[in-house]
């Protein structure tokens, strides 16, 4: 299986820039996984697509305000290794040797201890105070690359059921949901479960290997709790889907799963893979954006599916003007 076989073509117009005015009013295109039928939808019609018994399972990380800026020079936070300890990234690379010390705001120190695999840092901060105060006051929300609007409302790039912190990055399927459309789906008999999965920038590390089956995953921090393993069961048991919102919930989720289909609790770090071939042994519809060609990402959505099926998805979602990426609309697939 090549890279390239999960290559479109994407006019940059298409890629959404900025979130919507409301975040429900996306639109949503509806995929039959068995017969490749499409169908073209507002977000909020997702409700005709939940049924009452089903599970929807959110990923309820909260993005960090990851960037610090000091000067020309930009500090990235990737994963917290300890209390005042983080892996990141420094752009430029040459000002973060072994030994440097970069400034930010005159409150806030970071020592580069340790050059990783990838160029990464490990660096220590020091500081007066509580770290999260501080970084809430100087860092900045860490947007995608593609996306080159300021974004006027840092919220806008959380979800709004957002509660633990450690993302680098939105679980962006969930930004479409608003706290009234959830009460609805509750109120459809659908239950709503959470999981925790810190997304990294690894998740947009695009494929070098030509092979895709040679792709080594990032690894990612989740937490599923017992509470919410045994919801997710009980919705299996009594005959309803798991709706995962996102591929990080789905990867969550997948990786706590036995062969035999049982989820369990537990924490630790994942770098599950999923393309094309993997046997999903929990998951039975999918809830996701539209992905950037020859992604990780992707792959995941065409293992569900098949390649064939979400390429023709994509070519009809471009044909029909829909906005891709991070803050452009939705994807059913059940």
């Amino acid at each position: 299986m090549q890279k390239r076989d999960f290559f479109y073509s994407l006019p940059k117009e298409l890629i959404a820039q900025t979130p919507l005015p409301e975040r429900s009013a996306s639109r949503l295109m509806v995929m039959e996984r068995k017969t490749g039928a499409v169908e073209h939808k507002t977000f909020t019609d997702i409700l005709d697509y939940l049924n009452p018994g089903d599970c929807l399972v959110l990923n309820d990380t909260k993005v960090i305000p990851a960037r610090l800026i000091s000067g020309r020079v930009e500090l990235l936070l990737l994963t917290r290794l300890s209390e005042d300890v983080w892996e990141a990234l420094v752009k430029p690379g040459k000002k973060a040797r072994p030994g440097d010390v970069l400034v930010f705001g005159g409150i806030l120190t970071a020592r580069v201890e340790e050059i990783l695999d990838g160029g990464k840092r490990r660096v220590r901060f020091s500081y007066q105070g509580v770290f999260e105060e501080i970084l809430e006051q100087l860092g900045k929300t860490p947007l995608p690359p593609y996306i080159r609007e300021e974004l006027l409302d840092k919220n806008r790039y959380q979800t709004v059921y957002a509660a633990h912190e450690g993302s680098a990055a939105a679980p962006t399927a969930g930004l479409h949901f608003t706290q009234a459309l959830l009460e609805q789906i509750r109120q459809k008999s659908v239950a709503v479960s959470v999981v925790t999965l810190h997304v990294g920038l690894g998740t947009f590390r695009p494929v070098k290997e030509e092979n895709v089956e040679e792709h080594v995953m990032h690894a990612e921090y989740y937490v599923l709790d017992k509470s919410q393993a045994d919801l997710m069961n009980a919705c299996k048991r009594g005959g309803g889907r798991l709706v995962c919102v996102g591929t990080t919930s789905c990867r969550t989720v997948e990786s706590r799963t036995a062969d035999e289909g049982v989820i369990h609790p537990g924490s630790g770090w994942t770098d599950i893979f999923i393309y094309p071939g993997y046997r999903f042994k929990a998951m039975d519809a999918l809830i996701t954006n539209f992905h950037l060609p020859e992604s990780t990402l992707l792959m995941l959505a065409a293992a569900f599916s098949s390649r064939d099926m979400i390429l023709s998805a994509y070519r009809q979602a471009i044909e029909a003007g829909y906005r891709f990426f991070s803050f452009g609309d939705a994807m059913l697939l059940y």
